[in-house]
């Protein structure tokens, strides 16, 4: 089902990068699927029963912000689908826009709070290249102005 994915994090940094992915599927009256992915794997030397609620917290959280995203859509007349996954950011983002066939993935630039963040501005052009090269979508920034 070709469409337009966009992966978010959730808080009012995302909200720009909503309402250009809703903004792109009217455009090209596409599929909208926000993607919201967990990953955890900084609580890998953790006591794994706190693991396993921590993930199961997660995951929930990661409903309510799609759900939030969803009525955002909604309220443009989009019907958006939305996906809670666990594990790697770059890996969930290639394999459902496989899955789903996706023409674009719309993303948001890094707010630079962590060096770690797998957005940070020294790796967003290869991180991009290799989301577009694996997954066969185009990405699309948020503040990116068509051309």
């Amino acid at each position: 089902m070709p469409g337009v994915i966009c992966p978010i994090r959730g808080g009012p940094s995302s909200q720009p990068t909503i309402k250009r992915a809703i903004s792109l599927a009217k455009e090209k009256n596409l599929d909208l699927h926000f993607l919201l992915v967990v990953n955890l794997d900084f609580l890998t030397y953790t006591e794994s029963s706190r693991v396993r609620l921590i993930t199961e917290e997660m995951h929930e959280m990661g409903e309510f912000i799609l759900l939030t995203a969803q009525e955002t859509a909604s309220a443009e007349g989009i019907a958006a689908k939305a996906d809670v996954r666990q594990g790697d950011v770059g890996e969930e983002i290639i394999g459902l826009a496989q899955e789903l066939e996706a023409d674009f993935i719309v993303m948001g630039r890094p707010l630079g709070e962590q060096d770690e963040d797998v957005f940070a501005n020294d790796r967003l052009e290869q991180f991009i290249e290799r989301i577009e090269r694996e997954s066969g979508a185009k990405v699309i920034l948020e503040d990116e102005v068509d051309g």
